[in-house]
This record gives C-alpha cells, sequence and structure tokens, in this order.
C-alpha cells in the first residue's frame, strides 16, 4: 500500500514539504533510504528498525525501499525518524491509511521508541499550514512551539507505541492544554537610568534606537561602555508578533530556545567573544545554520573589544549590515538567513585604553595607536551611522543624587518616532529609515533649503563619500522624527554630523 507520510526539510529558516514512501518486497533483508539522505538521515534505519523491535510493532521484512520525494532534494535532521517508521507501518497496513491524511509528523526516535526534542519544530508547522495541513505531531517537549501558529492542532507525542495506537483509534492522545508563553527577562540588562551621566552617549542611542541605527562606543576602560550596550534593548520597542514568530524561527532552527521558553517575546542581545570563529558569528557550516548576526535578527549585536575581533571576521560583517540578510551558497543550495540587526560595538581608542583619557597618560607609542585603530577597515568604518567619545564619567556625576531619565520615559519617545517612520515607510514594505534605499530617499526624505545648504557644505569639506552622504541623511531624518518635524533642518544635520565626526577622514 502507498499512502505517503507529510514531513518536511529545512532550507535555511524555511521548511519545504517532504513525502515519506515506503515500499517492501520479498527477497534477501535490506532496508534502504533514498531521496538524497544526509548521514543523520541514512542512520534512521538503524534507529527505526530497533524502535520498532523494542516496541513489538512489525519490523521491515525483505527488501524494504524508504522514497523521500522530491528526490531532487537533499534531506537533512534526525526528525525524519519518526515519519520513515510510520511509512513502514502504512504500508504493512498496521496503521490505515485515511489515519495520516492532512497531518505532518516529526521526531527523533531512541532505540526504546521513545520520541524525543527536534529542533527547528515552528518552521516545520509554519509549513505544514502553508500546505493545507489540519494536524501536526510532535515530540511532547516540543508541543508549546508547535501551538504557536494558528489554525493548526498540534498532538503531542512521547513514544512511537502511543502514536500507533492513536492512528489504530485505540487509544487516543488526549488533546493538548494551550501552554503558556508568557516570559521573563533573560536576566539583569539595566534601565538607563542606573547609568551615571554619558548624557551624549545615551543621546546617541536613543537616536539609533530610533532609527535602527549602527553605533560604535569608544572610550576609556570603565566609561560605561558595556553597561551602556546592554541597557539599549530596554527602550527598543517591543517586538510585534510578526517580529516575535521570525526571531523564534531562527533560534528554533538553531536549537537556542530554552526549555521553559517557547516562544521569543523580548528583542535579542547577542554578544559573542572577541575569539569567535566567521562561521559561528556568520553562520555556514557543511549544512548551513544561523550564526550569531541571525542570531541577533530584530534585536543587538553587541561587539565588545571591536578591534581584537579577526579582521577577517569583520570583513564577514559587511554584507548583512548592507543586505540585512546573510546569504550562503553550497552545493545542496543557496542559504538565505535573515539578519536585520543593530550593530553596537565597543573599543578602547588605543591598545592601553587611555589615549583620549585626560587623568591617566597613555603608554602607547603613535605607532601602536594607529595599528590598533586600523585593524577596522574604511569599508566597514562607513556602515556606522554613530560613533560616540565615552569619557570617564565625573566624580560629582557619580555621587548625584536623584537618577536620570529611565529606560520608560526614553522608549516612549523611540515608540513615538517608530510609529512616524512606519506611517511614511510602510507603503514601501520597510521599517525604519536604516533600511532607507538610495532610491526611496528621494521620496521619503525632505530638508529644507537651510538644511541642504549645510549638508553640501559638510560634503566639500569632509569628502564624504556617496554612502557616508546617505547615512548622513538617514540619521537626521531619525533626530527629525523624535523631535515630531516633517522635515529635515540644520539643527538636525548638526546633530548628524556630531555623531559621525570621528568616522570623518
Amino acid at each position: 500500500m502507498f499512502a505517503p507520510i507529510l514531513t518536511a526539510s529545512l532550507f535555511g529558516v524555511e521548511a519545504r514539504p517532504i513525502r515519506v514512501e515506503s515500499s517492501t518486497s520479498s527477497g534477501l533483508s535490506k532496508f534502504q533510504i533514498v531521496g538524497l539522505p544526509d548521514a543523520a538521515v541514512k542512520e534512521a534505519k538503524d534507529r527505526v528498525w530497533a524502535a520498532l523491535k523494542n516496541t513489538r510493532l512489525p519490523v521491515p521484512r525483505g527488501h524494504t525501499i524508504v522514497n523521500l520525494a522530491p528526490a531532487s532534494v537533499k534531506k537533512q535532521g534526525t526528525h525524519f525518524d519518526l515519519p520513515i517508521a510510520l511509512a513502514t507501518l502504512v504500508s504493512r497496513q498496521v496503521i490505515p491509511s485515511q489515519a495520516i491524511f492532512e497531518s505532518f509528523f516529526f521526531g527523533e526516535l531512541s532505540l526504546r521508541g521513545e520520541v524525543s526534542k527536534t529542533t527547528g519544530v515552528l518552521p516545520f508547522a509554519l509549513c505544514a499550514k502553508q500546505a493545507g495541513a489540519k494536524r501536526i505531531f510532535v515530540p511532547k517537549d516540543n508541543l508549546p512551539e508547535a501551538q504557536l501558529v494558528d489554525g493548526l492542532t498540534a498532538v503531542p507525542v512521547c513514544s512511537l507505541k502511543e502514536i500507533v495506537t492513536h492512528l489504530q483509534g485505540e487509544h487516543l492522545i488526549a488533546p493538548a492544554q494551550m501552554c503558556e508563553t508568557t516570559q521573563t527577562p533573560p536576566g539583569w540588562s539595566g534601565d538607563f537610568s542606573h547609568v551615571r551621566g554619558q548624557e551624549s552617549a545615551k543621546r546617541a542611542l536613543e537616536i539609533a534606537a530610533a532609527g535602527g541605527h549602527n553605533v560604535l562606543l569608544s572610550g576609556v576602560p570603565g566609561s560605561g561602555k558595556t553597561m551602556l550596550a546592554r541597557a539599549l534593548p530596554t527602550i527598543l520597542p517591543p517586538l510585534t508578533k510578526e517580529e516575535s514568530l521570525e526571531v523564534t524561527s531562527i533560534h528554533s532552527v538553531a536549537g537556542t530556545l530554552p526549555n521553559d521558553i517557547p516562544y521569543i517575546h523580548t528583542r535579542p542581545f547577542r554578544s559573542p567573544h572577541h575569539s569567535s570563529s566567521a562561521i559561528s558569528i556568520i553562520g555556514g557550516g557543511t549544512w548551513p545554520t544561523p550564526g550569531e548576526v541571525s542570531l541577533a535578527h530584530r534585536g543587538v549585536l553587541f561587539l565588545d573589544e571591536f578591534p581584537e575581533f579577526p579582521r577577517h571576521v569583520l570583513e564577514h560583517l559587511r554584507q548583512p549590515l548592507e543586505d540585512r540578510e546573510v546569504t550562503i551558497a553550497r552545493a545542496a543550495g543557496t542559504f538565505r538567513f535573515p539578519a536585520a540587526f543593530m550593530l553596537v560595538a565597543a573599543m578602547n581608542p588605543c591598545p592601553c585604553g587611555f589615549a583620549t583619557d585626560a587623568q591617566k597618560e597613555c603608554t602607547c607609542t603613535y605607532r601602536e595607536q594607529l595599528k590598533y585603530q586600523k585593524k577596522i577597515s574604511g569599508p566597514l568604518m562607513d556602515r556606522i551611522d554613530l560613533c560616540v567619545q565615552v569619557g570617564r564619567v565625573k566624580t560629582e556625576e557619580l555621587t548625584e543624587v536623584g537618577n536620570g531619565e529611565s529606560s520608560a520615559m526614553i522608549q516612549g519617545r523611540v515608540e513615538g518616532a517608530r510609529a512616524r517612520q512606519r506611517n511614511r515607510l510602510e507603503p514601501f514594505g520597510l521599517r525604519t529609515n536604516s533600511e532607507l534605499g538610495t532610491a526611496l530617499i528621494e521620496k521619503t526624505i525632505t530638508c529644507s533649503p537651510e538644511a541642504e545648504q549645510l549638508l553640501k557644505k559638510a560634503i566639500d569639506k569632509y569628502h564624504l563619500s556617496a554612502r557616508a552622504y546617505t547615512r548622513i541623511l538617514k540619521l537626521a531624518r531619525t533626530i527629525a522624527d523624535l523631535g515630531a518635524e516633517d522635515r529635515i533642518e540644520p539643527n538636525h544635520i548638526s546633530e548628524a554630523l556630531h555623531f559621525r565626526q570621528d568616522l570623518m577622514p
């Protein structure tokens, strides 16, 4: 009997439907899987055979062929175990074919027949819904993920025996209760009211949050650069449901979803060490998986000790910063991972860290300072919108009674600026000013004659590149949005130039 079991395979952060077919014929005992399976899928035949035997279900006899269709697409993942086992049982009429209609199946099998947790269940569920399925059978531990997709019944499975008796109609699996999707913030992320002084840096981060711009914090050790960066997510607008599904899908594919948090509500904050490899930052591998830039999608990627990262790793950031996605080509196909993140980089001005400090003398030579700063290439610096000098906090600011503005107050202004951008850019499918391309700048940005004149003078004086010119315009537009202004005025251009002066030649 031929009745294909439906499942899916991951390609980047998307899933594509796969049909699992099984046929058994007389002959020498042989269990064969065809249809471009990878090593993990090829090993499934041993896990499936042992699971069937140990749960006292009929094991494949004779020559059994399992086909994963379409055969032109490479298959990857241990979640094929359960569909393969069910396909062999359907072909032997142990399970009625009508029981599997409009259903998708996912799960890894242990040798005892238990169904283990797998990665990528949220993309699988989205794929199943798009394919018209009504039910999805998933490991019990993956149930909260599968329940995030509306209009799809998620059935939790603990063992192979349990799902077989369910499909036979003997012992139905009890309907699952909706799992709680509330999330507590992962640890202390800080509040802007806790940061003493550093008003210029706070203003720069407010502008960056409002427009989704990239920031470089440069200053002496202990000036609060890391504290400022960690407080940044607290002033960003909350994730929308659409954004939450995007972020959760990426973390589901990467296998980084915590067991107790099936749904990511808060903006990601990723802070990889400077010894990280290019693959861990950008993504990749034989079968590509998301890197840190994708795990920071819709959130913040914080690179502390920026010049200490290997130069070739930093150069890999240029494409995702420009395109807001990572493209990785392999023989199996081209994989695309979303990477719409805010880059926040922090660095010392020199190897010893005190080149700009008024209290402590720098011990570096001019050559050492120059070599240290040259670790970051010009094209990469050109992609950074704001540069802030974070100086030593004054004694009177440290001992000052009373706190500054809270993150909630700043977040209110940021959300107002984002709302103005959304109204202006939504017809073009964009969200923030940082996403504007050259062609759309003329359509969406209006400058006063005085602002245009000031910008022309800056271009002539600093010999600005075309990219720097557009980034200044986008930055000025964000500053105007924070002030609820309809057009860019000279004071907006001046502030944008102020925060870019250290990036100019």
